[in-house]
Formats: C-alpha cells, sequence, structure tokens
C-alpha cells in the first residue's frame, strides 16, 4: 500500500502529464530530509534534454490575471496599485493553497511546508545569527511582512475565498509566509520570447493584460533558444538587495524577463558542480514543443541512472543562500562580507555637513560587498588559490581617477583588496579640519572662485585623495571590521568555538551509541537551523578575520609611505 507520500507524488506526476509536462530522461522523487523532493536522471536521452515543461503552466503575473476565477478581481487590484508583480504571484499563491478544489493542489501537496530561511526560525534559532547580517535583515524582513500581511494581504486573501465560496475562511499570517518562502525560494527570472507575453491577435491587437504586468522586465533580442547561463533562481535580499527592478519599453522580436515558478523544473536543487541547465524554446525547434522550457543536461557523457540532476542558483555566498533557500555549503567559494559604515553615524562626525555634501558629489557607497575571492590577490592569498581569479577585473576599480600633484601612487595599490568607492567614502569620513580646507582650496582653484561649474565626482575624489591619502580611511575601514568582529563574537565566541560546537555535533549525529549511552552527547545535537546558523556565522568571522588583516597591512604600509 503506498504512503501518504507516495500518493501525492503518484497525483503531482498524473497533474504534470494531463499539463503535457514531458520527463524524457528524469524522474521526480524524494531526496532526503535536508533537499525535500529532487529530479534524478532515470535513463539516457540521446540529445540531452531531461524534462519538457510548457510555459502555459508557468505562475507568472500574467497567468494569475487570466485566472478565471481570481483574475478579474486580481486585475483590479493590480490597477489600484494594491499589489505589484510579486506581491500578485505571492497572494496567488496564498489562495489557492487554502483552496479545496484548487486545480493546482497535486502541485501544492507536494511542495514543503517548513523552511530553513531565518524567517522560520524560533526566537532561540535566530539568536544564533546575532551579531550577523542576516540577524537585523531578518528582524526588519519578519516586521515588513507583518505589516504587508495585516494591511494588505488578509482583506485581499479573504475577499478573493469569499468569491471560491468560503466566506468562513481565515487567512492566517503562516499562509501568507508558506506562499512568500514558496516564491523566493522556487521562482526563476524567465527569458520568455515577446511574442508570447505579447501574442497579437487577428487585428493586430497586442494584450493589454500581458502589458501592464510586465513592467520590470529586461530585453534581449531573439525568440529560439533562451539560456538562464549559470543563474538559477530569483535572488531577493532585504537590506542586501540591490537588484532593483526597472521599466523597459518592449518592442517586437525582443525576450520579456518574467519571474514565476515553474512546476517540474523547481524541483531541481543546488549543486556548485551542476549537472544540468535550463533554457526556453521559443520556436519547439530544439524540443517539438514551442513555448517551453527545458532541462539540459551539462555534461556530455550520459548520466548515471539515479543519479540527482542539479542546477547553480548562481554564485552565492552562504548569507545569501540561507536567506532565501534555508541551506548553506560547507567552503562556500563564493561567500562574502558585508561592510558598511552606519548612515545615521555621519551625523556625529566633526563637520558632517560639508563631508555629506562631498559624499554626494563623489556618489559615495557607504557599504562594499567583500567577496572571498578579492583575498586571492590580496597581501596575503590563500595557499590554493591563484591570482587569475574572477575578480580580476576588479583591480581595475581600485582608482579610478587620475594621481596628480605631490602625493606619490601607493607601492601597495595593486594588492589592495578593498573596492575604491568604498574607500572614497571612508576618506571623506575620515578627514581632519586642515584635510577638509586643502580639499576645499583644490576644488575652489578647479572650478573657480564665482563656481562656474560643478566639479565632477572624478575631480572630488581626485581631491580628497590628494589631500588626504590612505591612513585615514584604512583606519576607518579597520576600525569598522574590528567591531564587525566584536559583534560577531557575542554571545558565541571565536571561529574555534564555532568548529568545536560543529565538531562535536557532527560525533553526535553520526553515532547512534553515542546517542543512547550519553545524555550528555544530547546537549551537542542540533537542529538543522542551528547548525546553518553556525557554519554561516563562522564563515563570517573567517572572512572578517582575513579582511581585517589585509586592512591593516595596508594601513601599516600607508602610514610608512606618507612619512
Amino acid at each position: 500500500m503506498a504512503t501518504p507520500e507516495e500518493a501525492k507524488l503518484h497525483h503531482f506526476l498524473q497533474w504534470l502529464q494531463l499539463n503535457r509536462v514531458e520527463l524524457r530522461g528524469c524522474r521526480i522523487k524524494y531526496s532526503d530530509s535536508t533537499k525535500g523532493f529532487g529530479i534524478f536522471s532515470s535513463n539516457h536521452a540521446s540529445d540531452g534534454i531531461l524534462l519538457v515543461v510548457p510555459l502555459d503552466l508557468a505562475i507568472t503575473p500574467m497567468r494569475v490575471l487570466q485566472d478565471p476565477l481570481l483574475g478579474p478581481e486580481c486585475r483590479a487590484m493590480f490597477e489600484e496599485g494594491e499589489v505589484d508583480d510579486r506581491l500578485l504571484i505571492t497572494l496567488f499563491l496564498t489562495v489557492e493553497h487554502l483552496r479545496e478544489n484548487s486545480s493546482w493542489k497535486p502541485y501544492f501537496d507536494l511542495l514543503p511546508t517548513t523552511f530553513g530561511n531565518p524567517l522560520w526560525f524560533s526566537d532561540d534559532e535566530l539568536l544564533e545569527l546575532k551579531g550577523t547580517t542576516l540577524y537585523r535583515a531578518t528582524q526588519l524582513q519578519r516586521k515588513t511582512l507583518q505589516s504587508v500581511f495585516d494591511e494588505k494581504v488578509k482583506r485581499l486573501a479573504e475577499k478573493l475565498l469569499i468569491l471560491d465560496g468560503h466566506p468562513e475562511r481565515d487567512v492566517k499570517f503562516e499562509d501568507f509566509l508558506w506562499a512568500n518562502s514558496i516564491f523566493w525560494s522556487r521562482a526563476l527570472n524567465i527569458p520568455f520570447p515577446h511574442c508570447y507575453v505579447f501574442p497579437v491577435d487577428s487585428e493586430g491587437q497586442g494584450s493589454d493584460v500581458s502589458r501592464e504586468t510586465v513592467n520590470s522586465g529586461t530585453l534581449s533580442n531573439g525568440c529560439d533558444s533562451l539560456s538562464n547561463g549559470e543563474s538559477g533562481k530569483v535572488p531577493e535580499y532585504d537590506e542586501l538587495q540591490d537588484k532593483v527592478a526597472s521599466a523597459a519599453s518592449i518592442s517586437q522580436g525582443e525576450i520579456v524577463w518574467v519571474e514565476g515558478l515553474v512546476p517540474g523544473i523547481d524541483f531541481c536543487n543546488h549543486d556548485f558542480r551542476a549537472a544540468a541547465t535550463w533554457e526556453v524554446d521559443g520556436t519547439g525547434a530544439t524540443t517539438g514543443v514551442p513555448f517551453s522550457m527545458y532541462l539540459l543536461s551539462a555534461g556530455e557523457n550520459p548520466s548515471t541512472i539515479e543519479k540527482e540532476i542539479s542546477i547553480s542558483y548562481g554564485n552565492k555566498g552562504n548569507e545569501e543562500l540561507l536567506y532565501l533557500y534555508g541551506f548553506v555549503m560547507n567552503d562556500n567559494p563564493d561567500d562574502y562580507l558585508m561592510v558598511h559604515y552606519p548612515a545615521e553615524a555621519i551625523q556625529k562626525v566633526d563637520f558632517s555637513e560639508s563631508k555629506t555634501q562631498l559624499l554626494e558629489a563623489q556618489k559615495a557607497e557607504l557599504r562594499c560587498l567583500l567577496p572571498r575571492s578579492l583575498l586571492n590577490r590580496g597581501f596575503f592569498p590563500p595557499t590554493n588559490s591563484s591570482v587569475e581569479g574572477k575578480d580580476k577585473s576588479v583591480s581595475s576599480q581600485v582608482s579610478n581617477y587620475s594621481w596628480s600633484g605631490q602625493r606619490r601612487t601607493p607601492s601597495y595599490l595593486h594588492k589592495l583588496v578593498f573596492p575604491a568607492d568604498f574607500l572614497n567614502a571612508l576618506r571623506t569620513l575620515a578627514m581632519k579640519e586642515n584635510e577638509l580646507y586643502h580639499v576645499s582650496s583644490l576644488l575652489e582653484e578647479l572650478v573657480g572662485s564665482g563656481g562656474e561649474r560643478q566639479p565632477t565626482d572624478t575631480e572630488v575624489q581626485a581631491a580628497i585623495w590628494e589631500a588626504c591619502g590612505d591612513s585615514g580611511a584604512l583606519q576607518l575601514l579597520v576600525d569598522l571590521l574590528n567591531m564587525k568582529m566584536l559583534d560577531l563574537k557575542e554571545g558565541s565566541g571565536t571561529e574555534d568555538n564555532d568548529t568545536e560546537l560543529l565538531e562535536k555535533a557532527l560525533t553526535a549525529e553520526t553515532s547512534e551509541d553515542c546517542r543512547e549511552a550519553s545524555g550528555i552527547a544530547q546537549i551537542h545535537l542540533l537542529s538543522r537551523n542551528k547548525r546553518s546558523s553556525i557554519i554561516y556565522r563562522r564563515g563570517q568571522k573567517q572572512l572578517t578575520r582575513l579582511f581585517l588583516k589585509e586592512a591593516e597591512h595596508a594601513l601599516q604600509l600607508a602610514l610608512t609611505e606618507e612619512l
């Protein structure tokens, strides 16, 4: 007799078949407790095409607005500005998940009900993140989501459920949180062919519904085979999210990037060494199925039978992986550290008004992301690294203005791993009174006492460099990194403390005899969420230590050369 999980999988596979999904060289089955369901190879597909899903099955803003039951009401909400593209999909997921007779039920039944991202952490588990960027980001995001739910989603969702004949249904915050997590952990940025998003009728008229909803597309030519490269799922990142969608004009013959869920494809789990990529076939020339997304084997050799087929979600550090997807990777080569100067602290520095004006004139950055790979070209590169890394181009950004005047170009410039924009901001903030006057004098000579023109950001940077050099900025950077390390260590100790916790937990989790024989071992058992948090925060401590070493060495060189 089939188990409940097997029955759900059977119904889902039938549902996929009814919706013209083709599993050509793979099958969907349970992977493990951390991954849930995954996609596994089942036989050799000579053309490498493992799975084909019609784009009609994708859950996108256009699909929501065309839904026979929810579409009219959702379109009215969209036109009135009550929901945007993303909230439209999240609202749809919330409502459809609660509908007893939803046509999406076989799909929803196979989706996870709990998640490992910090939004689902208990208060005790969240404390493991204290001192990290994610701790504050999670608190802010929880507050934001609760506010959106209370002020908008609950009312809208219950209104839609009344249309479905369930006026008594109470929508809870957890329902919305589930939908939000499903969207951000499974959504793809899909390159839809323009001719699919904006179909032209017999009179040459395009679709108003599609045009209204696609307001954040990026464009490219072509309508044939469109690839995701190595980027898998949509990035979204609270105060780390700088990727803001921008409006773009649409013209015939181009593609439109639209966020959405693609049932089937979205069961691919992540691996650095991806076994497959997904692509869009606009004409059907590749798959025989026009307007479809397909999973393509990344290897030349046939996949091993029953081997899990993974895709890459992109070059994401543990901070982003944990926040979005609820997992981390040991020794993640794409880890990064965020360093920022608190904007509210600017008001407390000397001559804050003048410095604020200079920061604005430079378009200065008050924060920066420091990828681990930057260390490869620093003063103390890892022994197993190569300078020829993917951040090779960063070195050309260290100085984006000409050195001039009496101050010599520092000998350590080619080894400096910190972004120029951030150092420019720190130079400005660290300026002393005499340096500030020197900058004003240089700029006045440049633009004229009457202010005939405004100095460019490059000219402001050059003047500040001429007056200040690097030592003040590097000292401030050392202070910021020291403060970050203190925050990370507070309550959780050093890297070694985290390593010890993980080693003890690993022993306890892998030895049944140890658990049964000694109650002491139970102390070291960690939940999945706590374990992920410790791996993440240990990585943050390690990166802080390594970048602090770089900053301290650069500071000593700067002080020596500025004498």
